[in-house]
């Protein structure tokens, strides 16, 4: 019997149900983070491991109230037992990863294997990887001319701030918040005006500030020298050296008072080289004026395009974190 238009259609009508209906069986997992800034993020690691047998649901950890916050997610995850069968928790690592046992929460984190961790200080530091600080630049301004080397430009501040970083984690690890707050530490390690001629000289005056606190840590906890020193040697294990600081640090401080500080004269800069170049090419002021018009509404705002930025695929702490959930999925199957 020969097949009719109307049994193709029919055919294709069930073949398209079925897809959609597959999709509905397929298992949920929810996935608890601390904000709605974290949302993009974990969603876009978290899709890579979606098929047609499950997919993930990312979500704030309260559905009763707007409370937030990496004790809310770990409060709502910790005590229920479908943590791990349809529930897991995705949280920033602040401090906890590298003070590792030293903590009840740190412990918690490091042990369980459906609390992931950014090993990271925070998500912040993702979109603040030097190797994609460039394509911020261009996606913001449509300019895409080197001004600066950002690779150098980090990593020269890492090595700056590596030793008075290394005196933090001391601290949070002998359970003292008191002698060296973060507040102090991230006074020491903040840019003032970055000068697109000189940015070295931004990082001098860090350097200063830096010196100035150690000299007063060590002479006040001599002591302790040599314990922060051997902490260096075992900070190796999780990725920290002088050159990779950045990423461990606080992440707002880094975003913020760091790579904003960066950014804005950059692409200021490439923003007025883009305006002078359309009005030189200009035949006429209307055509001018149009052109201008035209770039300036297709720009985007620096701060807005850091945060929606996700060229950090490449870094090796998102590698750990996909490692994490390719075994948590493997081992859910056996």
């Amino acid at each position: 019997m020969a097949v009719t238009l109307k049994d193709n259609l029919t055919s294709a009508y069930f073949s398209a149900a079925h897809k959609l209906y597959s999709k509905k069986a397929r298992r949920r997992i929810v996935a608890y983070v601390e904000s709605y800034d974290d949302i993009a993020f974990w969603r876009t690691l978290l899709e890579e491991f979606e098929n047609e047998e499950r997919y993930f649901q990312v979500m704030l950890p309260s559905a009763t109230s707007l409370a937030k916050g990496k004790k809310m997610v770990l409060m709502n995850t910790l005590n229920t037992a479908e943590l791990g069968k349809s529930l897991i928790a995705c949280v920033d690592s602040d401090y906890d990863f590298l003070i590792q046992e030293t903590t009840a929460t740190s412990r918690k984190i490091n042990r369980n294997r459906y609390i992931f961790q950014t090993y990271a200080y925070a998500i912040e530091n993702y979109h603040c990887y030097a190797d994609s600080l460039h394509e911020v630049c261009v996606q913001a301004t449509l300019n895409d001319r080197h001004l600066i080397d950002f690779n150098a430009f980090m990593e020269r501040y890492s090595q700056i701030a590596y030793p008075l970083f290394l005196w933090s984690v001391y601290f949070y690890r002998q359970h003292d918040t008191h002698s060296f707050p973060m507040y102090d530490f991230n006074a020491c390690i903040r840019l003032h005006d970055v000068s697109l001629r000189h940015p070295e000289r931004s990082l001098e005056m860090m350097q200063k500030e830096v010196t100035r606190q150690l000299n007063r840590l060590r002479s006040r906890y001599s002591r302790a020298r040599s314990k922060v020193e051997a902490l260096g040697e075992e900070l190796k294990n999780f990725g920290v050296t002088p050159e990779t600081t950045y990423l461990y640090i606080q992440g707002h401080h880094i975003m913020n008072n760091v790579v904003m500080k960066l950014l804005t004269p950059v692409c200021t800069a490439l923003r007025r080289e883009r305006e002078q170049e359309i009005k030189k090419l200009a035949e006429h002021n209307e055509q001018f004026r149009n052109e201008l018009t035209c770039y300036q509404n297709s720009q985007v705002n620096v701060e807005v395009m850091l945060r929606k930025n996700s060229s950090y695929k490449s870094l090796y702490l998102y590698g750990w974190l996909k490692e994490d959930i390719r075994k948590f999925l493997e081992e859910d199957r056996l």
